[in-house]
């Protein structure tokens, strides 16, 4: 029998930049192991996922984390009042440390969380990984992390163009000249603030992987994908799981040595010598997880084990040559429902 759980997620902005929240809910709908109320926590109230009464039972708005964790964490006591969470799942690079700092707290409330250490977080960050690298001898780009339109003419010193322009959470751009990395540097910080990350580029084929640690430094899951198919803000809309082994060394290196707790993506460059670069670690689930849970590495269910303390067997194996394609969808909604999640917080 399935045992009854709530779980509450975010990241339901299923557009063609899409947060991992669908997927994530569309992972833990196929466990075999639970019957799941889900609980979207929602920032903005155009988010599709909201809507998606299939995937998603009941909506609350939720503060944005810049408002400070005490709003925050306020709404989730409303929230958990009513609908007694078991577990947490966020989904978003700039909520997460509102969610890790919180994390005990939430546990004080009987909500369970799965997540990076603040050390953890930290350290693979953009403007942290050549230290990062270095540390733990692993193959980076060079980068250099800047704060204003003044030091982008002394980039030549250190960079030949072109070069990677990145924002502390989101977004990458190629630039071929100071005029572009000027005008990414702007685009940029106005949506995330600096530092923006100056970043070598590698010539390569992306590729990327989906992996789950347990805190300990074993390795829950891991599947490597190819892009196929890349939006013009560089989001995968199509990906094939590859055989690669090199790329399931470096993600179990890597998390046996930082001890990763939870799941994270990392972004790798392969170059023409088939050497591989590390160019991000995303500290949570990706949003082309369900490929995972395809080729059957269910991330979502085994991280909700994580979660409750349960014992969580590594996966030993993956489909190789799985495909996922993206597609867009009008899902058609009632103005009703709009009007009553603006005006009460809640659908």
């Amino acid at each position: 029998m399935k045992r009854k759980i709530v779980v509450a997620v975010t990241g339901l902005n299923n557009t063609d930049n899409p947060g991992p929240g669908i997927p994530v809910i569309r992972g833990i709908r196929d466990s075999q192991l639970f019957d799941v109320r889900i609980i979207g926590l929602a920032y903005e109230n155009l988010e599709p996922g909201i809507y998606m009464h299939d995937h998603v039972d009941k909506t609350y708005q939720v503060p944005y984390p810049s408002t400070g964790s005490d709003a925050l964490i306020k709404r989730l006591e409303y929230i958990n009042s009513i609908e007694n969470i078991d577990v947490l799942i966020p989904n978003f690079d700039a909520e997460l440390y509102t969610f890790m700092k919180s994390s005990k707290k939430l546990l004080q409330m009987g909500i369970h969380t799965f997540l990076p250490t603040l050390e953890q977080f930290e350290e693979r960050h953009k403007a942290n990984l050549v230290e990062f690298g270095q540390k733990y001898e692993i193959d980076v780009p060079f980068s250099t992390s800047i704060f204003s339109e003044a030091d982008i003419y002394s980039l030549p010193n250190s960079f030949s163009y072109p070069v990677m322009v990145k924002g502390k959470f989101y977004d990458a751009y190629i630039a071929y000249n100071a005029e572009q990395v000027k005008m990414h540097f702007n685009k940029i910080s106005s949506k995330w603030g600096v530092p923006i990350i100056i970043q070598e580029f590698i010539k390569g084929t992306e590729v990327n992987v989906v992996a789950l640690g347990d805190g300990t430094g074993q390795t829950i899951g891991a599947v490597p994908m190819r892009k196929q198919y890349i939006t013009d803000k560089g989001k995968a809309w199509g990906g094939i799981t590859l055989d690669d082994a090199k790329m399931l060394e470096l993600t179990r290196k890597t998390i046996k040595a930082t001890k990763w707790r939870g799941g994270m993506e990392l972004e790798l460059i392969k170059t023409n010598e088939n050497r591989y670069y590390l160019l991000e670690i995303n500290p949570r689930i990706p949003a082309w997880v369900y490929l995972a849970v395809g080729a059957g590495q269910n991330h979502p269910e085994a991280l909700v084990r994580l979660a409750l303390g349960e014992k969580v067997e590594p996966y030993s194996d993956y489909e190789v040559g799985k495909m996922f394609v993206r597609y867009s969808y009008d899902l058609i909604c009632n103005i009703g429902e709009f009007e009553k999640l603006s005006t009460t917080g809640e659908l």
